[in-house]
Formats: C-alpha cells, sequence, structure tokens
C-alpha cells in the first residue's frame, strides 16, 4: 500500500524552519499562516506550528555501533535523490550531518545520513541498495 505521510510538529520559527526545508532540503510550500507551515517533503506533509520552547526527552540508542537518537522521522530516497540531497547539504556546509552505512552485505542494507533542523530534530535519508528490502528481515 502506497500512501504519503502527514507529520505535526512544534517548532520555534516558521521562518527559519521554511528556510532550512526549502532552501537546505528543496522542499516545497503548502498552505501556510502566520504560525504554521505544510512543508511538502518529497510528496509527504510535515506542518511545523510555532509553540516556542518545547523539550523532547528521548534516549538514544546503539544500532551496528552507531549511536542514534530514538526520536527522528525522515524519507527513503533512490540514489539519485539521495545523492543530490547529500552534495546539496555538503555543499552549504550544513552542520551535524553523519553518515552510516546500515546492515552492509545484509538484507536491508543501506546507506543513511542524518541531519540536524532548527528544531533540533533530526531528519534522516536513508537509500536502500534494494529496495525490495525496506520492510524484509
Amino acid at each position: 500500500m502506497k500512501a504519503q505521510f502527514h507529520l505535526a510538529l512544534p517548532c520555534l520559527s516558521i521562518s527559519r524552519t521554511k528556510t532550512f526545508y526549502t532552501e537546505s532540503l528543496g522542499a516545497t510550500i503548502g498552505r501556510s499562516a502566520q504560525n504554521w507551515i505544510d512543508i511538502n517533503l518529497f510528496e509527504n506533509q510535515i506542518t511545523f506550528t510555532k509553540s516556542g520552547p518545547f523539550h523532547f526527552d528521548y534516549k538514544s540508542y546503539s544500532f551496528n555501533g552507531d549511536i542514534l537518537p530514538s526520536f527522528h522521522f525522515g524519507v527513503i530516497l533512490n540514489n539519485d535523490q539521495w545523492t543530490q540531497v547529500l552534495q546539496t547539504l555538503k555543499s552549504k556546509h550544513i552542520k551535524s550531518l553523519t553518515e552510516v552505512q546500515f546492515l552492509q552485505d545484509k538484507t536491508g542494507a543501506h546507506a543513511s545520513f542524518f541531519v540536524k533542523d532548527p528544531n533540533d530534530y533530526t531528519v534522516e535519508f536513508k537509500c536502500f541498495n534494494n529496495n525490495q528490502d525496506v520492510f524484509k528481515y
């Protein structure tokens, strides 16, 4: 079943959030108002609502020896899209960029990179070696 997702998150600054997602990640803007904005991130809707300071208390976890945040979201891209976004971010010297290879030589092998947005959310971009392995064990 293919479907788009919708995610609603609090944010600190609509303008900084808009700039990051459009200028750094290449997203487009949907509907918006003074205190909220819809971001079209690869045909998925993220609604950011200005809320002022907030805090998510979450622990990290270890996977393949890498420490990952338990709270993060992201998209799965094909190799061309993944490489293009990664190169764009590198050219803009975006901070908090981490590249990781997961499950090498196993079912579900994929490359990921993680970047922090202006609200301190971790956004993950995945590219599977074989797209049929996204949900396989």
